[in-house]
């Protein structure tokens, strides 16, 4: 396994709707363009194996452009390194891969944000995310008992693609008040085509607000599921729960650039450009703002990282930007999701951190000091989110490798 090179005008990590529509965008000024991502295929998680059959007008409209323009992908590529400036290194299944441009798009999305209650780590109960990806890469869930909870239209979506998948989808559980959600609607009439095609989808599938799941059952696996509704608490046996409390950022590659991050977002000026001169960065990473927006920033960043004018889309992303505003406010936890967890209920899956372990120090810092929280193969990128929503912690510090890398290839950038 050696090393190579690649040389282009403008590098675009993640190959998700902000970043394909930022490649789209540069590829045809004429550049050099290249696209990394760390999966198989383009798409992202929301037209994940999509290429060949889009769910989706919007999705097929994207994919053709896309062939419509030359672009090299270079896929199961993970980036891990930034040794110096305008060269980036990523892990790839034929070795290291030494990525040198001019102008670079970070279009690395988000995850999903999970909180800790009794239960969670049996086998079984997965992100709502991760469960629809297992699916779309050949996972069986027809015939299966599902509850979904947590928070966000992503519980929907998800319901809607395992229902059609054969699975047998008890209940969405969201944990917003009606209040919110009745004021998400009357401030979203544009988005409503989407939402009722979600409704017919999820016809006879109850979806009950101010509703989260506090507790899951099973020996070796799941085996249900207990839920709490005004003052209420009831069982619902089931073979998988699926649970997402809204998404997080992924910020880390941003940080290790030196770029400035805000409130967990990264931060960009108008033509999307962060701190750092000729980096640039859309989608989920700069805020959670839904398919259109990531769309219109990707175009914007794709145009401004080539030079050309981007400000006729201005107009366009601040609608999007409107909906996104409300998403987020819709969408925020509420405060009795921070009793979840027990003294004894893990949060730091990797470490085996409990919450009475963490609930003694007063940063995390300090708890990874004395408990190894968040230094696990994860590095925090699931008990990041729940120690940001549970004790208002961040990382303070991001430090190569931003993602787990063989020693080879480490070894091999010291050379």
């Amino acid at each position: 396994m050696g090393e190579a090179r690649h040389v282009c005008d403008v590098l675009i990590v993640g190959a998700g709707p902000a970043g394909l529509a930022a490649a789209f965008r540069a590829a045809q000024s004429g550049l050099r363009v290249t696209v990394v991502d760390d999966n198989p295929a383009v798409g992202g998680q929301i037209w994940r194996g999509e290429q060949a059959k889009p769910s989706s007008r919007e999705a097929q409209a994207w994919f053709e452009r896309i062939r419509s323009v030359e672009i090299q992908l270079i896929s199961g590529a993970r980036v891990f390194e930034h040794p110096w400036a305008r060269t980036l290194r990523a892990e790839t299944p034929d070795g290291v891969c030494e990525l040198s441009y001019t102008s670079l798009v970070l279009a690395t999305g988000a995850r999903e944000r999970f909180l800790p209650f009794p239960g969670w780590t049996l086998p079984n109960v997965m992100g709502a995310g991760g469960l629809q990806a297992l699916v779309k890469t050949g996972l069986p869930i027809e015939g299966k008992r599902v509850v979904i909870a947590g928070s966000g239209p992503l519980l929907l979506a998800v319901g809607a693609y395992l229902r059609g998948r054969g699975a047998d989808v008890l209940l969405i559980a969201e944990q917003a008040s009606s209040v919110q959600l009745v004021r998400f609607i009357a401030g979203s009439i544009g988005k409503m085509s989407q939402a009722l095609s979600l409704k017919r989808q999820l016809r006879g599938v109850r979806y009950l607000n101010g509703c989260w799941v506090v507790k899951a059952h099973g020996e070796d696996k799941l085996e249900s599921a207990t839920l709490f509704r005004g003052g209420k608490h009831w069982q619902v046996p089931c073979d998988y729960l699926a649970c997402g409390f809204h998404l997080v950022p992924n910020v880390e590659l941003a940080e290790l650039l030196g770029c400035v991050v805000e409130n967990g977002c990264v931060r960009v000026d108008e033509l999307q450009q962060t701190t750092v001169p000729q980096v640039y960065s859309a989608g989920e990473a700069t805020g959670i703002g839904g398919l259109e927006l990531s769309l219109i920033e990707g175009e914007i960043a794709g145009l401004a990282a080539s030079g050309k004018s981007a400000r006729q889309l201005f107009s366009v992303r601040e609608k999007h930007r409107r909906f996104a505003a409300l998403l987020n406010q819709t969408f925020a936890l509420r405060e009795e999701l921070k009793e979840l967890a027990e003294p004894e209920t893990i949060v730091c899956r990797c470490e085996d951190v409990t919450f009475a372990r963490l609930r003694e120090h007063n940063s995390w810092r300090a708890a990874k000091l004395q408990t190894r929280c968040g230094m696990g193969p994860c590095q925090g990128r699931v008990c990041g989110g729940a120690v940001e929503f549970l004790f208002g912690w961040r990382a303070e510090s991001v430090r190569p490798p931003v993602l787990p890398v063989r020693v080879e290839s480490l070894v091999r950038g010291s050379d």
